[in-house]
């Protein structure tokens, strides 16, 4: 069976960062968002509610009739006509959830119709603490068996664990944060503030821009979203530290700065952000692409954001609904994951939703 460990949210305010705040958007002092359920914009888009009643979701895949989403705390769930089941995990660590914690990024084989194979980023507990890996689950009906550990041993904390999987051109890429660490984002030998690549059987690929290294790219603080534009252009979305949100565009091998360079400040071996915010906070987690557009999940933010990359402009796409966790496009429909359940938000009674809109 599923098994998950919890450690109470109280204690990793403590032991996670401080005086500064346990959520990745480390801007936000106390989590008190505020939000009205009867916000004109959450009526005029015609939404539909595919799924309610969630707990702090993380991610999703669609595969034809069927959704399955992570939550934080450890849960795997189907969603079936409306209808929310839940799954078995027989995983060989516990599932942490402290803080930040748990049961992260899942994305599907693409073979999944024929192989029923997916991918899970989780937190597990080692003696020296939080660690995060990446394992490959098998399913059987309503019950996922895991076939194979990936890669372990990522660093991990309370707060800042990336998270996030996906798969581009036949490899995983996965998102991994500074687990509270800044200086291992620049070191290049470890595994924490990069994003990585691998193979479906978890080797390093042939093509690298470091020998004998997952690392695809470093010098991040918090990365949780990742989208490729039809003609493969490489995006990611990540937490600055206070305020300083930025969208990159990611090249093999490069360097984004973190934690020496922030916004606008670069140097000649380092990359600046494609679009940064400023003084605004936006929280991004989630990221998809639909065409030539970028869609980028708010959660302090509150929003679902577009980006247009011809223009390097951002604007809110829709709002009303709280924090918005994870994003995903399917024909001409967008789908979004609210996340005011996760002790951040202001949660109504049949929070947290996956939701449906038609994209114009």
């Amino acid at each position: 069976m599923k098994k998950t460990l919890m450690i109470g949210f109280a204690a990793s305010v403590l032991t996670a960062c401080g005086v500064e705040s346990v959520e990745e958007e480390s801007s936000e002092s106390n989590g008190q968002n505020q939000r009205d359920t009867n916000d004109t914009d959450a009526t005029e888009t015609g939404e539909n509610v595919v799924a309610d009643s969630l707990n702090s979701p993380w991610a999703m895949q669609m595969h034809q009739d069927e959704w399955f989403i992570t939550d934080r705390d450890g849960n795997l769930l189907m969603v079936q006509d409306g209808e929310v089941i839940d799954q078995t995990l027989n995983l060989s660590e516990e599932i942490v959830q402290q803080g930040e914690s748990g049961l992260l990024g899942f994305v599907l084989h693409p073979d999944f119709e024929s192989n029923q194979q997916a991918f899970l980023y989780h937190s597990y507990q080692e003696s020296e603490g939080i660690k995060n890996r990446v394992i490959q689950v098998v399913r059987n009906e309503d019950v996922w068996e895991e076939e194979a550990e990936l890669l372990g041993n990522i660093p991990g904390a309370p707060t800042h664990n990336g998270g996030r999987l996906a798969v581009f051109e036949g490899e995983l890429y996965v998102t991994t944060g500074d687990a509270e660490d800044p200086s291992l984002s620049q070191d290049v030998d470890s595994l924490a503030g990069k994003i990585l690549k691998m193979t479906f059987d978890g080797s390093i690929p042939s093509a690298m821009p470091m020998e004998d290294s997952y690392v695809w790219s470093y010098g991040h603080r918090n990365p949780q979203g990742l989208a490729w534009l039809e003609d493969g252009t490489m995006y990611s979305s990540e937490h600055g530290q206070t305020a300083l949100d930025e969208v990159n565009q990611i090249e093999p091998g490069n360097n984004y700065g973190w934690p020496n360079y922030e916004g606008d400040e670069t140097s000649d071996d380092t990359e600046a952000p494609f679009i940064h915010s400023g003084d605004d906070t936006w929280a991004p987690s989630g990221l998809v692409a639909a065409g030539d557009q970028l869609y980028m999940a708010g959660l302090r933010g509150e929003a679902v954001y577009e980006v247009n990359v011809d223009e390097g402009e951002i604007s809110s796409f829709i709002e009303g609904y709280g924090r918005i966790r994870d994003v995903l496009v399917q024909d001409n429909q967008l789908y979004f994951l609210t996340n005011n359940t996760d002790g951040r938000g202001n949660p109504d009674d049949t929070d947290d939703k996956l939701i449906e809109v038609e994209l114009n």
